[in-house]
């Protein structure tokens, strides 16, 4: 776990899709990333990101290596997590027309691949009130959006009044890929704001 001689360590599920890209991101920020591929990998993060991809695969993964219900007792004790794109699926308790495996913490509905086909994917600048000027890049594949949105839940981003950018305490889930981009002002308040870890002051 963090010290204060330590840099947070922020593991990235590495199960299926762009987690190198979110390691990369945090190692940028001088945050310790390391891979989460088993549930031993849990007890030394303190807190996850699970990246884009495909939501079903990694739904199934997580049970095939034992990694669903040790992840699920550590964010019931408070682990922070952020979920983009099929993260955000899997951190949502409801998957309009599916019953896929998923962790069901966060107290939305979402629509999965909402926006379209992969030949329908797109960038577009957002408007982040807690991130500030200038706009964010939003780079959107296969993204969903949510439909539903719960009383313990703070809408933080929408696009065409499609909300695509929420938090839930220390739950954090994007429908669109922060991690596509060179802007670390989306990780870096995951980690300082959501999480309530300390990233070095020289980043």
């Amino acid at each position: 776990m963090e010290t204060e001689s330590s840099s947070p360590r922020v593991g990235v599920l590495a199960l299926q899709g762009a987690f190198r890209e979110h390691k990369w991101a945090l190692e940028r920020l001088g945050v310790s990333a390391p891979l989460v591929l088993k549930a031993e990998d849990l007890a030394a993060i303190d807190a996850l990101i699970i990246p884009g991809g495909e939501s079903t695969t990694i739904g199934r993964l997580l049970n095939v290596f034992g990694l669903m219900a040790p992840l699920l007792a550590r964010v019931a004790a408070g682990l922070p997590v952020f979920g983009t794109c099929a993260g955000m699926v899997l951190l949502a308790r409801e998957i309009e027309g599916s019953a896929q495996p998923r962790l069901g913490v966060m107290d939305v509905t979402v629509r999965r691949n909402a926006f379209g086909r992969q030949v329908d994917s797109f960038e577009v600048d957002l408007t982040v009130s807690v991130l500030g000027p200038p706009p964010f890049r939003g780079v959107f594949i296969r993204a969903p959006y949510i439909t539903r949105v719960g009383p313990g839940v703070e809408v933080l981003a929408c696009l065409a009044e499609k909300v695509i950018l929420v938090r839930q305490g220390r739950l954090l889930a994007a429908s669109f890929h922060p991690e596509l981009t060179d802007d670390l002002r989306l990780h870096r308040y995951f980690v300082n704001e959501v999480a309530g870890l300390a990233i070095p002051a020289d980043r």
